[in-house]
């Protein structure tokens, strides 16, 4: 875990202590919907901060968020970048949500009391990887085939369950679409 663990759960520590000698009255934390279902490292180290806010002395509230556009776009542009053609792992879906969106949800919590671990939130809709893909090279113009991977293990298999989505709480209200959309104007400006 190393880094990772060094950075979500020391840090988290480190930041707990800070809050509680100040006098900090309410503690956000954001995380990831799906740590607990997921065999990641970097999602174990993230469940350990979780664990360190709700073990700490500060008052807090978790939110665990779906994956942000930010992301999956940057996981497609670093593939249009080194090869030619847009790989994607099979069966996997997305509920990617738009970081103004979880802002206004962070914001929110804030201002409110220590909610503990609030709902999870997500994008406004569930979509297949290769869907998400094809908007991207689309709206971006790129002239790349999308191929869908075969995958195979327990962490392809806890994605393919679906366990990085929240079905039962569509938060946001960019879809991918326009994040791209958005993003495309700000390159011709």
């Amino acid at each position: 875990m190393g880094d990772a663990y060094n950075t979500e759960v020391e840090g988290t520590r480190n930041l707990l202590n800070a809050c509680s000698q100040a006098g900090v009255p309410h503690l956000v934390y954001i995380s990831i919907v799906g740590i607990d279902r997921i065999p990641l490292s970097y999602y174990r180290a993230k469940q350990g901060a979780e664990e360190a806010v709700a073990t700490g002395a500060v008052p807090w509230t978790i939110l665990r968020a779906t994956q942000f556009h930010d992301l999956i776009a940057g996981s497609f542009k670093m593939a249009t970048r080194k090869l030619p053609l847009i790989p994607v792992p099979r069966g996997f879906k997305f509920q990617p949500l738009d970081t103004s969106d979880c802002a206004r949800a962070l914001l929110d919590l804030a201002e409110g009391e220590p909610a503990g671990r609030a709902p999870d939130i997500g994008g406004p809709e569930i979509r297949a990887i290769e869907d998400l893909a094809h908007a991207y090279a689309s709206i971006m113009g790129i002239k790349k085939r999308v191929v869908r991977l075969p995958t195979m293990g327990k962490k392809p298999k806890a994605f393919r369950a679906g366990g990085n989505l929240c079905p039962e709480n569509p938060y946001g209200t960019v879809t991918f679409e326009e994040f791209l959309e958005r993003r495309a104007a700000e390159k011709e400006e």
